[in-house]
């Protein structure tokens, strides 16, 4: 039995040729087996005309009566192949031209039952060692980097071939999907929760109170003259001046207090009132109907359909930067995560293994389902060929060869006449 090792030695390439060179090897090889017939015919011939005189001569006529039989036999084997010889319709000859479409058919079916079955798969690409192979390759920081680059490259014509209305139809149905699974009220009190937790409602009261401090120093006049126009006409403007001064005074003095001090009586009740929100978020049916009220108002709101068309757009011109950019984040991790994928594989004995036996799976599984489309393939290439130029093209690159069946024929011919002659003559 082949060894592994043998069977998965590399074939040598035919380097390819060129038609006019096959064409003047063609000429030369006929010429030559051309050459020996007539030689072997005029022998024969001469002989024939001088007489057969003698033992010695008698030899040789037979032989080249034989060689001239043999080469003629030949020559006519090796012409019905690609046509018919001599020009006559002759039965049987021009096999090429007549047949094939049924040669097509047959080549098909043998070349998929003996080079493209499960079987003969499998085993080539157990002897290839193709998950080693491949790790040896990843392992290589540049041929990672470069594949790297023709993958991203890939995902950009992907995603330049999709349609941004589909795209963005598809990402606002899945946002609408995810959402209407989640309720809105015990969510906000996880995340209020949360924030109590990190002692961050301390900062949200004293960011209120900031708010309202600043409004008030922002809007004094306009507040002034709001509290004015509400001042009854008979109470002089003096008075209420200096009430609203007043008044604002001690506002944002308790403004002041109320940030400054952390026991401050009405810290300590926006403290109790929002230690109990996530409570009433998880519970109360009217808090958690009002939750569910806003969900669906924003879901169908124009808003989220723009949003989602600006994620999708602003995700296909990230993606397009950081493929064209050798040095993007994008291709640094996907080049390092290759890398790493076959560094791993490559120690791992028994993951190439399993690599392995998917990749044969696979080849199996395709050679299994496209039996007949893979025969297809080649009896439908072959029958949309011309019969005359395939038979033209089969004999540029066989006829060089078969033009030394005709040689040998001559000579088998001229040694099996001898033997017969000698035979003829030993029991005559």
């Amino acid at each position: 039995m082949e060894s592994a090792a043998t069977s998965a030695a590399p074939v040598s390439r035919l380097k390819p040729e060129s038609v006019e060179l096959r064409t003047r090897r063609l000429v030369a090889a006929r010429r030559r087996a051309t050459a020996l017939l007539a030689a072997v015919t005029v022998l024969f011939i001469a002989v024939t005309v001088a007489g057969a005189h003698g033992t010695l001569l008698s030899y040789v006529q037979a032989g080249a009566e034989a060689a001239m039989v043999g080469g003629v036999a030949d020559w006519f084997a090796v012409t019905a192949l690609f046509r018919h010889p001599l020009g006559l319709p002759i039965p049987h000859t021009a096999l090429i031209v007549e047949r094939k479409d049924q040669f097509g058919a047959t080549l098909g079916q043998f070349v998929v039952e003996n080079f493209l079955n499960g079987d003969v798969l499998a085993e080539r690409i157990r002897s290839a060692g193709l998950a080693r192979r491949l790790a040896g390759w990843l392992s290589d920081p540049d041929n990672a980097a470069r594949f790297a680059g023709h993958a991203a490259d890939v995902v950009v014509t992907l995603a330049g071939t999709l349609r941004d209305e589909d795209v963005q139809s598809a990402l606002t149905a899945e946002v609408v999907r995810a959402a209407a699974t989640v309720e809105v009220a015990p969510l906000a009190g996880r995340a209020v929760g949360v924030m109590i937790a990190g002692g961050h409602h301390e900062a949200l009261f004293d960011g209120f109170v900031s708010a309202a401090d600043g409004y008030l120093a922002d809007h004094r006049e306009e507040l002034r003259v709001r509290f004015e126009a509400e001042a009854p006409r008979w109470l002089p403007d003096a008075v209420y001046g200096r009430a609203f001064d007043r008044l604002y005074t001690k506002l944002r003095e308790r403004l002041t207090a109320m940030a400054a001090d952390p026991d401050d009586e009405a810290r300590q009740q926006f403290n109790a009132w929002i230690a109990g929100l996530p409570e009433r978020l998880r519970t109360s049916p009217e808090l958690r109907e009002r939750g569910e009220s806003i969900k669906r108002d924003l879901l169908a709101s124009a808003g989220l359909r723009d949003w989602t068309s600006l994620l999708w757009k602003n995700a296909k011109e990230t993606l397009r930067a950081q493929a064209a950019d050798p040095d993007s984040e994008l291709r640094r991790r996907l080049a390092g995560a290759l890398t790493a994928a076959g560094r791993r594989l490559s120690s791992d004995p028994a993951l190439q293994q399993s690599l392995e036996r998917v990749v044969e799976s696979g080849a199996r599984t395709l050679a299994d389902q496209f039996h007949d489309e893979l025969a297809g393939l080649v009896t439908g290439t072959i029958q949309r060929w011309d019969a005359t130029e395939t038979s033209t093209q089969l004999e540029l690159l066989l006829g060089r060869d078969l033009q030394f069946i005709r040689i040998n024929g001559t000579v088998v011919g001229a040694g099996v006449g001898l033997a017969l002659h000698a035979i003829a003559l030993a029991v005559g």
